[in-house]
């Protein structure tokens, strides 16, 4: 019976790098195996000299898992990043940045990893790719939007105040003419994004008469 289950590879300049998935608990028989649980998603980074077994990672704990075990049959995904940021994963995100995938690629959609962060509200993931040398905070998709409308139309308030901590751009409109803050129905969503522009434009010698917002005469 099979204890793993392939879910999807990766090709890099240092060969093919498989993620496996637990079927069932394994109890590590010696103290350089790796123990998991069933359901565990397991990061293989290395062959061992024993053509039988791998060596994985599972979180923070490393170790050798056996091939025997793991079903060939494989899936080829194009941006393992995005699907990490959009699953929250942040050990394999980290895994995949150190093996130098961009942190700012795009997908069909024009979307970053960032955007799938803020999407799903994974802030340890959003975090990891903000501390990059050039998050792109303020991308664009093809729909027009950024991080910070997708997190404002998805209700997430912490991700808010993270994109806001970076400088994300409140002003900046979708295809449909909406910025972040009319994206959001809700409150505290709304006043995070109206205090950031009134600090804003305090700085910059805007007065609050420069904010009456009748945008919804239309």
């Amino acid at each position: 019976m099979y204890f793993l289950r392939v879910t999807y590879t990766l090709i890099t300049k240092r060969g093919r790098v498989k993620v496996v998935r637990a079927l069932c608990k394994y109890n590590a028989q010696r103290t350089e195996e790796l123990s998991f649980d069933e359901g565990d998603l397991l990061y293989v980074y290395d062959r061992d000299t024993d053509q039988n077994w791998w060596r994985a990672k599972c979180g923070d704990q490393k170790g050798l898992i056996p091939v025997a075990y793991v079903e060939e049959q494989t899936q080829e995904i194009e941006l393992p990043l995005h699907d990490a940021a959009r699953r929250g994963n942040v050990s394999f995100l980290r895994e995949y940045l150190k093996q130098g995938i961009s942190g700012t690629g795009l997908d069909a959609a024009g979307n970053t990893p960032l955007y799938w962060a803020a999407r799903t509200g994974h802030l340890e993931c959003a975090r990891e790719l903000l501390n990059l040398p050039n998050p792109v905070i303020n991308a664009q998709n093809k729909m027009g939007d950024t991080p910070l409308h997708v997190a404002a139309n998805h209700g997430h308030l912490e991700m808010i105040n993270l994109l806001l901590e970076h400088n994300a751009d409140t002003t900046l409109k979708n295809n449909d003419g909406f910025t972040a803050e009319k994206l959001s129905s809700d409150a505290s969503i709304k006043n995070a994004i109206q205090l950031r522009e009134r600090r804003y434009d305090s700085t910059y010698g805007y007065g609050d008469e420069d904010y009456n917002d009748d945008d919804d005469s239309d």
